[in-house]
């Protein structure tokens, strides 16, 4: 995996924020990219069954459905040491799910020809595809921001919030962006002694135009660039309307 790492020892008062790699991230993830100056791909932590670290969803004229990564899973086994089901032909239904589903969006020809060559490869860790695609799909939105893999920074602690303060400091950075459900885990008080200004994301779901009826809301962000290419950044980043909470995804 590629990373930043040569830009990783130098000061930034800017801010950051962290998070677990995700499969075709929703588009609060991407506002949150968006809004930070580093994203740390929260990867050496344990990984978690039935979220959204090997899966996400998109719109179907049944509603609807998960794409999900199969994976080689056991208890305890952290982000960055799960690998991929290869026995599963996965890719390939993947595409063909995409390709029915999209093929009548307005933008699914400008975006794919890059999921049928990301398909065509075999990956064998979940974290590998996980943060190949975010970074890919961050660029379309015009993200400038630098990334960086958490398994790849030493001597982080295990305690929760003190990993994440560790992370800020590693970067000399005195700003953390958390999800606005940050505070149900985070001791605050150890950033304030830390001197770290901690903000809390306040993501409200854009309404844009969808294939298949109704607007649905929380679904993967390639449904939004699916429907409206070069303009999903200014979708996300204006947006008017708090349709929906999406707990699920914070």
């Amino acid at each position: 995996m590629a990373d930043d790492s040569s830009a990783i020892n130098l000061i930034y008062p800017m801010i950051i924020s962290i998070h677990q790699p995700q499969y075709l991230p929703w588009l609060g993830y991407f506002d949150k990219i968006l809004e930070s100056d580093i994203f740390v791909f929260l990867d050496n932590v344990q990984y978690k069954k039935n979220e959204f670290q090997n899966r996400n969803k998109i719109k179907t004229a049944k509603g609807w459905q998960w794409l999900t990564v199969p994976v080689l899973y056991h208890f305890s086994q952290k982000i960055f040491e799960v690998g991929i089901n290869q026995e599963i032909n996965w890719q390939k239904d993947h595409l063909k799910t995409l390709i029915v589903n999209y093929n009548r969006a307005p933008f699914f020809g400008k975006y794919s020809a890059y999921f049928e060559k990301l398909y065509s490869k075999t990956w064998g860790r979940l974290i590998d595809i996980n943060i190949e695609v975010v970074k890919h799909l961050a660029g379309l939105l015009g993200a400038k921001t630098k990334f960086f893999i958490a398994s790849q920074i030493p001597n982080l602690r295990e305690e929760p919030t003190e990993r994440l303060i560790d992370i800020c400091k590693y970067f000399s950075v005195n700003t953390y962006l958390a999800g606005k459900g940050g505070a149900e885990y985070m001791d605050i008080e150890k950033f304030k002694k830390e001197n770290i200004n901690l903000i809390f994301q306040n993501f409200q779901h854009p309404v844009y135009p969808q294939l298949y009826g109704d607007f649905q809301p929380c679904m993967s962000v390639i449904d939004l660039l699916f429907n409206c290419g070069p303009g999903s950044r200014d979708i996300i980043k204006n947006y008017k309307l708090q349709i929906a909470d999406c707990k699920n995804n914070v």
